[in-house]
């Protein structure tokens, strides 16, 4: 379907018209202790909210890492304020996204090297650099259906987001070229 068809389809039916669910901001450091709550503090000071630390699934022998240990911090932003991050870290990557980046129901994600790249983030050489991991969820009006607790059920196919809607959708609300 061209992007002209989709957009159509769009205003005739404004129920299928994508909006961002989530955006999930993630540092993953390896090893907790002072590393992990330099990252916490960097998370805090750029997305406003408290992150939460995630611990290892399983022991690795070779990087230290014990099955329980804390080794990462995640954020989750949702209504005004993701659509605000976006903005803010989108500029980063030049605004341009791979079609790799998109899965098959319209999610994406992308990565950035520097923290400090990000506008207003100044350098403290008492905490270093942190890279992190932006993953960014598409749905439509309707999907709440699956995630409920009481009566759950399963979404139409003709319902269900793809990865082709979700560009156009990227395109015309975050101004991002896809590559």
């Amino acid at each position: 379907m061209s992007e002209e068809e989709i957009r159509k389809k769009w205003e005739q039916q404004p129920m299928l018209k994508p909006k961002i669910t989530k955006v999930v901001v993630n540092i993953s450091v390896g090893k907790s202790g002072e590393p992990l709550e330099k990252a916490t503090k960097v998370l805090k000071e750029i997305t406003g909210q408290n992150p939460c630390k995630r611990k290892a699934k399983k022991s690795v022998r070779d990087f230290g890492i014990r099955k329980g240990e804390p080794i990462a911090c995640i954020v989750t932003l949702r209504k005004e304020k993701t659509t605000e991050f976006l903005k803010k870290v989108l500029p980063i990557i030049d605004n341009k996204l791979s079609k790799e980046c998109f899965d098959e129901y319209g999610n994406f994600s992308f990565g950035i090297k520097e923290h400090i790249e990000i506008p207003g983030v100044k350098y403290d050489p008492d905490i270093g650099i942190f890279g992190m991991d932006i993953c960014v969820s598409l749905s439509r009006a309707g999907y709440r259906v699956k995630n409920r607790r009481r009566k759950e059920t399963s979404i139409g196919s003709k319902h269900i987001l793809m990865s082709d809607e979700s560009t156009v959708f990227v395109k015309d609300a975050l101004g991002v070229e896809i590559v």
